[in-house]
């Protein structure tokens, strides 16, 4: 049987607040709906909510797979991840966020290098600091996608970040302006542009906003897998993103 070679997804921010960890679910719920095998691979170590969002509590983590990585004790990857159903996996962040340290970076360069051939698709959520499991993900990303918002220090510290991409000659990044995560819109999508000094890729429209959503938390549901809101139009722009990724 042919092996998999994953196509890697890692979705960043340059801070917190922007809804990287939703951005992530409802990207998991489109690669569903297209039968993709899909684990999501929550690297937020120390609030990461995948887990959580999705009701997984079954004390699998990324935690206790370094750890028996280290003791010798590992065996399979499906006694640490846990199944959300017949497409999406989760491997979830830390239950316990002092544990997250003894998370190392060349345990977590082992596992995603394993996971590619047993996956269609791995999305990773990461935070938005610099640290070596971050690194890791990144360079191992085909493509990183940065979801941000109209803040203004939100568009300067992507400003930077771009600058940062250009002195290394990396251009597998696309950014995502999440309209949908504040009340107000201070700037456009023009402004927004001049701003950051670089052509936002995708919008997720202010209309995406669901007032239910915490009834979806809740329920350890992910909002693109709803029916109702799987045929909203607001919700192609996940549609079109996995499409430009897979493609």
């Amino acid at each position: 049987m042919a092996l998999n070679n994953a196509k890697v997804i890692t979705v960043t921010s340059v801070k917190g607040g922007t809804g990287k960890s939703t951005t992530v679910l409802n990207l998991a719920g489109i690669l569903s709906e297209i039968g993709k095998k899909t684990i999501i691979v929550d690297l937020d170590l120390y609030s990461g909510v995948i887990g959580a969002s999705l009701n997984l509590t079954d004390g699998s983590d990324i935690y206790t797979l370094c750890e028996d990585f280290v003791n010798n004790r590992f065996d399979h990857f499906e006694n640490y991840v846990s199944k959300y159903n017949d497409y999406i996996d989760v491997l979830a962040a830390p239950i316990d966020p002092r544990s997250s340290t003894k998370v190392k970076a060349k345990y977590v360069n082992i596992i995603l290098s394993r996971l590619k051939l047993q996956y269609d698709v791995i999305l990773i959520d990461t935070n938005h600091v610099m640290e070596q499991n971050n690194l890791v993900a990144l360079d191992f990303s085909d493509e990183i996608l940065y979801v941000i918002t109209n803040d203004l220090m939100d568009l300067k510290n992507m400003k930077t970040m771009i600058s940062i991409y250009k002195d290394m000659n990396k251009d597998n990044y696309k950014i995502i302006l999440n309209e949908a995560r504040l009340n107000n819109t201070k700037y456009n999508n023009s402004e927004v542009s001049t701003i950051i000094g670089k052509s936002v890729d995708y919008i997720i429209p202010k209309n995406f906003y669901n007032h239910k959503i915490e009834d979806f938390i809740y329920d350890g549901k992910i909002m693109t897998l709803d029916k109702g809101i799987s045929k909203n139009k607001n919700t192609n722009v996940f549609r079109k993103i996995i499409k430009d990724v897979l493609e």
